[in-house]
């Protein structure tokens, strides 16, 4: 399953920028980044089927297992792509909200944009790890 984040806003160089690359050079499984400008562009094509995960202040707050069995039934179940959405300063629209598989937050705190890409992408390597059974993850 293809791991796809899209990003309103450009990143460059920067310390966040290296830790975005860094986690996403770690995942095993296929990945992708899609920056966008903060108002119009084109996402590319997806695959089929899609599972969509919009990250959002008032979305559910999930531990890492429990994003990672979300991940793992999708994977399983013959999603073929997942795209985790970062939308721009003001977030994402009330349809975009609508249509997404799941909205996702990192807690009650308000994160900048760049940390959020940067941590989502820390989770998704997580993820990854504990469904291969990794020790990355340690719990408890």
């Amino acid at each position: 399953m293809l791991l796809h984040i899209v990003a309103r806003g450009k990143i460059a160089r920067s310390p966040e920028a290296e830790l975005v690359d860094r986690y996403m050079s770690r995942i095993a499984w296929d990945t992708k980044l899609t920056e966008l400008p903060e108002t119009g562009g084109r996402i590319p094509p997806h695959k089929q089927p899609l599972r969509t995960v919009a990250l959002d202040e008032k979305g559910r707050d999930l531990s890492s297992e429990k994003l990672a069995g979300i991940l793992g039934d999708w994977r399983d179940g013959g999603i073929r792509e997942t795209r985790f959405l970062i939308g721009a300063a003001d977030g994402h629209s009330q349809q975009q909200r609508a249509e997404a598989d799941l909205l996702l937050a990192f807690g009650s705190a308000t994160w900048p944009h760049l940390l959020a890409r940067a941590m989502l992408a820390e989770q998704l390597y997580r993820a990854t790890s504990i469904l291969a059974g990794h020790p990355y993850h340690r719990a408890g």
